[in-house]
């Protein structure tokens, strides 16, 4: 069965790839094994097939200054967890259009605000953006409710929640497979060098809930984030301010989100980069301040998945590219949360104490390119909730992945 929802994939795109300037196929292959809790091994491994194809069209003639193209692709992930398991799905699938210092972008494309943990990933929709001295500005607006629930991990009420939790099955198709019905929109200004030195990047977005549930939750954000390079440094703050207006009297909160990144290029033979980030997202204070709540889940983790929600993640990294086909990873990670009341998605569920720190991680991965189509990378570490004082009787939670990509063209 699995091999015929393949074949009619590869079939679908044959006459697109007949007629198309540029044809790939990427091959994904990632396994994970780890524990649960404290002794509760799980393996998973994932294949994904993705087909894409390229359409360029238009000119660069001076007087018409127009060029367009169009991006389609799919992927078939094959998976064994506790069971084997197949899922189609529609990944990027973008119309662009430029002419001149306007552009135009039409279908399924990647989006992200100035801080990612507000919002990243695939959406549907529509964006418009222009180009000047003056810096590049943008507008889009997107719709949620026909991606991958799995691919977007919308968590923003319990609602939401409920339906990622709802086991996907093919005889209710309709009802499991996709995300929560929202729409997003964001007006974007960025300017690269502000004085030859300064970058800024500034973001009005808001979402709303189409779910029509009672604890439906619509919200309204303003991001800043701005960079400076000095010598080898490079230093870099963002901060969230939200608002939010929930249930059906539409109780209005404020909630607030901050970055604070210091990137230092070392002088070594080779490209290497030490780093030091601080994010930080408020919880339950009190009055008007209400926990952050981004609209999509982004770990912060490898191994420690928490939601960026009354949460404090501090995070030492180093990254070296030893040769040109090898590199290194390896950082240390803090978690605090900032809160008793936030519900989180945390590793492991039952709390033994009332305590703040949850504890470190730490991880390592090794990434080579044996070729310009083939990459692998290698990597493993633990989550050590002894080292905080929430779960201090817990046993370390360890992972080792390995992920191995093919690219044809």
């Amino acid at each position: 069965m699995k091999k015929k929802y393949i074949l009619f994939l590869l079939i679908l795109l044959i006459p697109f790839a007949a007629m198309a300037q540029e044809f790939g196929l990427v091959i994904n292959q990632y396994a994970d094994v780890g524990n649960r809790e404290a002794d509760d091994i799980y393996f998973e491994y994932n294949a994904q097939i993705v087909p894409r194809i390229l359409f360029l069209f238009g000119d660069t003639n001076p007087q018409n200054n127009f060029l367009g193209s169009f991006f389609v692709s799919a992927g078939m992930t094959l998976g064994y967890s506790e069971g084997f398991s197949y899922m189609p799905e529609l990944l990027r699938t973008e119309l662009a259009m430029q002419w001149g210092a306007l552009g135009l972008s039409v279908g399924r494309f990647g989006y992200s605000t100035p801080l990612p943990f507000l919002a990243q990933g695939l959406f549907d929709g529509i964006k418009l953006s222009h180009s000047s001295g003056l810096g590049n500005f943008s507008f889009g607006a997107w719709y949620t409710g026909f991606l991958y629930k799995k691919n977007i991990f919308i968590e923003m009420t319990e609602n939401d929640m409920a339906i990622n939790s709802t086991p996907f099955t093919y005889s209710d198709f309709l009802n499991t497979y996709f995300a929560p019905q929202r729409v997003i929109a964001s007006l974007d200004w960025e300017h690269l060098a502000i004085a030859d030195l300064l970058r800024l990047n500034i973001a009005l977005t808001g979402q709303m809930d189409l779910s029509g549930s009672e604890d439906r939750y619509h919200s309204q954000y303003v991001t800043i984030k701005t960079g400076v390079p000095i010598n080898s440094f490079f230093f870099e703050l963002g901060a969230i301010l939200s608002a939010s207006q929930t249930g059906s009297s539409n109780d209005f909160n404020l909630a607030f989100a901050g970055e604070l990144g210091i990137y230092w290029t070392l002088p070594t033979s080779y490209n290497s980069r030490l780093s030091l980030n601080a994010r930080y997202a408020s919880g339950q204070i009190g009055g008007l301040i209400d926990s952050f709540n981004p609209i999509t889940t982004n770990s912060h983790g490898n191994i420690f998945q928490a939601r960026m929600s009354s949460l404090t993640v501090l995070d030492l990294a180093y990254l070296a590219l030893i040769i040109e086909q090898l590199g290194i990873n390896i950082s240390v990670k803090y978690f605090m949360r900032n809160d008793l009341l936030t519900a989180n998605s945390f590793p492991l569920a039952d709390q033994e104490s009332n305590g703040y720190f949850l504890g470190p991680e730490y991880f390592a991965s090794l990434s080579f390119s044996a070729f310009s189509d083939l990459y692998f990378n290698l990597g493993g570490g633990m989550f050590l909730p002894q080292l905080g004082n929430v779960w201090p009787s817990a046993r370390p939670i360890w992972l080792a992945k390995l992920a191995v990509i093919f690219t044809m063209y």
